[in-house]
């Protein structure tokens, strides 16, 4: 399928339960960070061998920096977009289950504010 080129985003967040998904929203909700990749195994309690083949697809990717031995997300790379998606689905998982979720309808009462507003303005300038 062809892609607006100019839109198109390679980068966009993987698949949820994978290895790199895992790492890259560890990584980004401790930017300033640096991690080891054993550190990394016993945070996120991957395999050392999959920390570390990730690691290197997501650095070639650019998506992660090191110094040393020490990992990092790449804030050049990480963009908001990314950064949006990662808070919007940790979100989800956080209120999954509640009342909003178990009744699709809650908001269907809800006086429209718009219109409200409006309202009040009218009644303003009278």
């Amino acid at each position: 399928m062809p892609v607006d080129y100019e839109n198109y985003r390679p980068t966009d967040l993987p698949d949820e339960n994978t290895n790199v998904r895992q790492i890259l929203e560890f990584l980004a909700t401790h930017p300033e960070t640096g991690y080891r990749a054993g550190e990394l195994t016993e945070e996120l309690e991957i395999p050392r061998g999959s920390v570390g083949t990730t690691l290197s697809r997501l650095e070639s990717r650019g998506l992660v920096r090191h110094k040393g031995q020490y990992w990092a997300i790449n804030p050049e790379a990480y963009d908001a977009h990314t950064a949006s998606v990662i808070g919007l689905q940790t979100v989800a998982e956080q209120f999954e289950g509640d009342y909003y979720d178990q009744n699709p309808d809650w908001d269907d009462d809800l006086p429209d504010l718009d219109e409200q507003a409006a309202d009040d303005e009218s009644s303003e300038e009278r």
